[in-house]
């Protein structure tokens, strides 16, 4: 009989399993369920799960960094992988180099995970959308400087209104590094622009991927100055579309959005100088009837009589607000008379606490004025109370 360790059980195991031909290159499909993202190693963990079965799976970094799309638990996914064993719990499970959502592509889950997290975050909201200036000085564009989007809003702008100023800022709008340099030459123009056009012609879906890069969408959301998002496909949106200030469906559109038409102006100038045309007379004529009426007003033709009436009034008005001042100085006196009477009001000092003493009908003014017997009236605030006198005391405390 022969005695295996665990180790060496575990190991065998292994072998056999990694050995076979069949379980190397495995397409497995089935829902994704305890998914976790390592946040220091950067690995995935998770199970792949059907109706009748469940196998632990793990994605390592290397590959997890290539995928489009955040996996979720409850997605139904299609992976590639190899089977292996974890030899210290001697456990086998799948090792995962490429992972995709079933149904919809990966591109379009990323879309929709992201377009999700950053609606949720605000980027999206109204209330941060910027208003586009009426009369930019200063147009920025942010494309490639080999596109025909740039030429088109060039032509567009030079036609339109070619007073204004514009700048460009190169950029690739396709490619591995096409999001980063959309960041960055947007970064440049920011603050010294009235407003930015970005965007690029039209293209696939994965043509477009730069402008659903998260990165890009915070830096049109901090930008300080208006973006408007021109990538030139009509029907569907980015999550630059999203995120801009106005969104155009093409950059020749974007173009026309951003500038005024000069030939509108001019059209519109030359309608306000036929109306100051047409009734400057009218006006220079009603005024000049008004200042006669002004000239011939007893306050310019005789301005000593209407000065000497207004000396009357004011003459008038000081006599009464000297009257008023005495009057006031009258009030004040009788006030205070009559808090003084309040005061000595014997009524008012009963109302405070006090009473006065009576015997046979007079006031009694000290206690040395009465014997133990006498009958009293006492008057209060509210009425009286008779009384007897039981005995008294002087100052120092001895009976009388």
């Amino acid at each position: 009989m022969t005695v295996l360790t665990v180790s060496q059980l575990n190991r065998y195991v292994k072998a056999v399993i990694e050995e076979d031909k069949r379980l190397c290159d495995l397409y497995i499909k089935g829902e994704i369920s305890n998914f976790t993202r390592h946040f220091k190693s950067g690995h995935c963990y998770f199970s792949m799960k059907d109706e009748g079965g469940l196998v632990k799976a793990v994605m390592f970094k290397s590959n997890a960094g290539d995928l489009r799309f955040e996996p979720e638990n409850g997605m139904s996914v299609l992976v590639r992988a190899h089977l292996g064993v974890f030899e210290r719990d001697g456990a086998y499970q799948l090792y995962v180099t490429d992972m995709q959502p079933e149904g919809a592509g990966a591109a379009a889950v990323a879309f929709e995970q992201l377009k999700q997290r950053l609606f949720s975050k605000g980027l999206f909201d109204d209330a941060h959308k910027k208003p586009l200036p009426a009369f930019p000085r200063r147009i920025g564009v942010v494309t490639s400087q080999t596109g025909a989007a740039l030429q088109d809003i060039i032509n567009v702008i030079s036609r339109r209104y070619p007073v204004c100023e514009l700048l460009t800022a190169h950029a690739d709008v396709q490619g591995e590094n096409a999001a980063s340099a959309l960041v960055s030459a947007l970064k440049m123009l920011d603050e010294r622009c009235d407003v930015i056009i970005i965007g690029r012609g039209g293209g696939s879906a994965e043509d477009l991927r730069a402008f659903n890069d998260e990165a890009l969408a915070y830096a049109v959301y901090e930008a300080k100055t208006p973006v408007v998002s021109a990538v030139g496909h009509e029907v569907d949106y980015t999550i630059c579309d999203f995120v801009a200030d106005l969104r155009a469906p093409t950059p020749s559109v974007a173009a026309e959005l951003v500038t005024p038409s000069a030939q509108e102006l001019k059209q519109r100038v030359s309608g306000y100088r036929d109306f100051f045309s047409r009734h400057a007379g009218n006006l220079i004529g009603s005024n000049s009837q008004r200042l006669q009426k002004l000239r011939s007003s007893p306050g310019l033709s005789s301005p000593r009589d209407s000065i000497l009436k207004a000396q009357q009034r004011l003459d008038f008005f000081s006599q009464s607000l000297y009257n008023n001042k005495i009057l006031d100085r009258f009030k004040e006196n009788l006030r205070t008379k009559a808090a003084l009477l309040r005061s000595l009001n014997p009524a008012e000092v009963l109302s405070r606490g006090y009473s006065i003493i009576y015997h046979d009908g007079k006031a009694v003014s000290k206690a040395a004025l009465l014997k133990p017997g006498d009958k009293l009236s006492l008057r209060f605030c509210d009425g009286y109370l008779n009384a007897i006198v039981l005995e008294g005391t002087n100052e120092d405390g001895h009976k009388f």
